[in-house]
């Protein structure tokens, strides 16, 4: 095997190794952003409950008039 093809399967083998490690951070960025995404729908439904149960507090204390 002479030195240009084992530069060249070197140069391969560092594109393939970038390429995984490209494919892993955009792996990881959108799980995180999935992740993101989860916890503000979950916030905003734990805020709508909180709403609704300080309104059915109200409506039973006659304070919503």
């Amino acid at each position: 095997m002479d030195n240009s093809k084992m530069g060249f399967n070197a140069g391969q083998a560092k594109g393939q190794t970038q390429e995984k490690s490209n494919q892993m951070m955009d792996k990881a960025s959108n799980t995180a952003q999935s992740a993101r995404d989860s916890m503000q729908e979950t916030g905003q439904q734990m805020k709508a409950k909180a709403q609704g149960a300080a309104d059915a507090v109200k409506n039973a204390t006659g304070m919503n008039k």
